[in-house]
């Protein structure tokens, strides 16, 4: 059985391990150990990423498949780049699902729950931030209507690495 729902404070340490899994799965093998390392250290620690579970502006989802968290999401009010400068807009910071539950439909139903989200919140636009060489999501950010709009450097560790902005109307 798959369950979204919206996360509240008390699911913060499982938010932060969901991240850290979700992030080292995705992204450990093209980057360096230390590179990562000191991204995990110094950007996604524990307790960094328990903090932001409990902001105001923040909105997690969590998916589960039969009671086991699979992956989750991570949404911002009010935090535009310049070139969506006075537009109302929500910001799917991070969408993640754990590598054996990829596939599984569950990306599919985290982003319809984005959109139900933003359309609740009366939000012109969603957007996002992708890593440049992460082919499979920005296929499927595109399969979702999302278009490139601009670039952004993602710092990872000591590594400059450029995202791409992408946006989409919200209907």
């Amino acid at each position: 059985m798959t369950n979204i729902r919206i996360a509240d404070k008390q699911d913060a340490e499982l938010i932060a391990e969901l991240s850290q899994q979700t992030f080292i799965e995705t992204f450990a093998s093209t980057n360096s150990k230390e590179n990562m390392d000191k991204f995990l250290r110094e950007s996604f620690s524990k307790e960094i990423l328990m903090k932001e579970a409990g902001e105001s502006g923040n909105i997690f989802l969590l998916a589960y498949e039969n009671e086991k968290p699979v992956g989750y999401v991570r949404m911002r009010e009010d935090n535009n780049p310049p070139e969506l400068t006075g537009t109302s807009s929500l910001e799917i910071a991070r969408i993640y699902v754990i590598k054996n539950a990829i596939g599984k439909g569950f990306g599919k139903l985290l982003m319809q729950k984005c959109v139900a989200i933003a359309k609740e919140k009366n939000k012109a636009v969603m957007w996002l931030g992708v890593w440049e060489h992460n082919k499979r999501a920005i296929d499927f950010y595109m399969n979702w209507g999302f278009e490139k709009f601009a670039t952004h450097i993602f710092k990872l560790g000591d590594d400059n690495q450029t995202d791409w902005l992408m946006k989409t109307s919200v209907i």
